[in-house]
């Protein structure tokens, strides 16, 4: 079988994600007006060459545990799925798409048909400093989002239904905002160190 024959995205998953270096939130309903507040959990796995698979699973009830799979271009890849930036893109464009669409649903606002059309730039130097023995660098330069909506309502009652689904939108908040982050390293079961921060900045700990 070719690599094109055999390319996989993903698939229901039978387990929810094994983790192991943190205790995972329990869901709580939110009561209105208090906002719902829930996790989405990863475990990601490396296998030969550049395959990657994990097991994803939103916290809340009703929502199964899904296995994807991953990997890069040939030479170094063997294209058998999707590149890590290609699920981080296409995650942006459908959340983006849920919102409006659920903001559509309650407003009763008629449209057609509605798409994205979505750029993302990103930046890195792996493929011409990393044979020189170099540091290598990575970023995202940016994204276009091109919502297009084919209705019969008037131009600003469609204005608005972009204005609070990107308002709603949580992808969209992550690219905008700076957020806490935290990266630990754990090297046969001890921590060598965690990086942490708000945005570019990072803190290094013993």
């Amino acid at each position: 079988m070719s690599d094109q024959e055999s390319f996989q995205v993903g698939e229901r998953g039978t387990d929810v994600p094994d983790i192991t270096q943190f205790e995972q939130s329990p869901f709580k309903k939110g009561r209105p007006p208090e906002p719902l507040h829930f996790e989405v959990n990863v475990v990601a796995e490396a296998h030969d060459r550049q395959k990657k698979s994990g097991v994803v699973q939103v916290n809340i009830p009703g929502f199964s545990p899904a296995k994807l799979y991953c990997d890069e271009q040939k030479p170094v890849g063997d294209d058998t799925a999707p590149p890590p930036l290609a699920f981080f893109s296409a995650g942006i464009a459908f959340c983006l798409l849920t919102h409006l669409t659920d903001i559509l649903t309650a407003r009763k606002i008629e449209i057609t048909s509605m798409k994205i059309e979505q750029r993302m730039r990103f930046m890195t130097n792996l493929s011409t400093m990393r044979d020189l023995g170099h540091t290598t660098e990575g970023a995202c330069e940016g994204i276009e989002s091109h919502v297009i909506i084919d209705s019969p309502e008037p131009p600003e009652r469609v204005q608005a239904l972009l204005a609070e689904a990107e308002g709603a939108c949580m992808a969209h908040h992550a690219l905008r905002n700076p957020l806490p982050w935290m990266t630990r390293l754990v090297h046969n079961g001890t921590e060598l160190d965690t990086r942490e921060g708000v945005g570019p900045e990072a803190r290094l700990e013993p």
